[in-house]
């Protein structure tokens, strides 16, 4: 089996234990030391990726959100079981399991399945970007050919963390430079992106499980992927992504400025 198509049976593995909780309700959630929620449906969804990938892929290491970092090889399997957990718990349909293969610092694969919406989006490297419907085949996507920021519309998190990164005045001016902004947030952001529904996707503070999936996809569908620095790639603490075009201008309307985890990697 090739690594796409045991991505794809991780995430029909995934939807599985995640939707029918989903629907139900039937969960209990609790807070971990950095205050965010998780379920038993998080860990449940975590596991069952874990033990597969055991089975079919055990040279090879994984992180995973829950369980953390197992194995040395520099393949690795980067899984958030839901992103999202907030709107989970809350019965939001925005939610998704994100999987994704790394070699090193070079993505390979990227996963995004996402039940409650009936949408999947994939890619692998130098293949294209992709996503399906439910019953539908799947299309080729494509990031929008959108070149000026006052015709951009961009989706992002919340105001608070632009604030904690010290430029919501930045991230503001940004704002108003554009056509267009919406806070969709999470993993939906960056394949809005990807599908060209939307030109510019950010988000202040994030974790490599939140980022591993969503880089190969938005690259293969013809996009940027840093972080506020300009720095490619998942590994920065944070996210900008735009259709390529409008990448220079956004950082710099940013400042090009180091995330939170550098700055204190910096000063310790």
């Amino acid at each position: 089996m090739n690594d796409l198509d045991l991505a794809t049976e991780l995430a029909d593995l995934a939807d599985s234990i995640s939707y029918r909780h989903f629907v139900a309700q039937d969960f209990t959630v609790e807070t971990k030391p950095d205050l965010t929620p998780v379920t038993e449906c998080d860990r449940a969804v975590e596991s069952a990726i874990m033990d597969r990938l055991n089975r079919e892929r055990p040279e090879d290491s994984v992180l995973g959100e829950e369980f953390g970092s197992h194995g040395t090889s520099p393949r690795r399997w980067i899984v958030d079981p839901i992103d999202g957990t907030k709107n989970f718990v809350r019965g939001v349909p925005i939610w998704a399991t994100l999987i994704s293969l790394y070699d090193g610092q070079t993505p390979i694969i990227g996963m995004v399945s996402a039940p409650a919406l009936g949408r999947r989006w994939w890619a692998a490297a130098g293949h294209g970007a992709f996503t399906s419907a439910l019953e539908e085949p799947a299309k080729r996507i494509r990031v929008s050919d959108v070149d000026s920021l006052g015709d951009a519309s961009m989706s992002y998190a919340s105001l608070s963390g632009w604030k904690e990164l010290g430029i919501l005045d930045e991230f503001l001016g940004l704002c108003d430079s554009l056509w267009r902004t919406r806070g969709y947030g999470d993993f939906y952001s960056y394949m809005l992106l990807a599908e060209g529904a939307v030109d510019i996707a950010c988000e202040p503070e994030l974790e490599l499980y939140d980022m591993g999936a969503l880089v190969p996809i938005v690259l293969e569908a013809g996009g940027t992927f840093t972080n506020t620095a300009g720095a490619p790639g998942p590994f920065g603490g944070n996210a900008l992504a735009s259709n390529s075009r409008l990448q220079e201008r956004a950082l710099d309307r940013l400042g090009r400025v180091a995330p939170n985890i550098a700055r204190t990697d910096t000063q310790s």
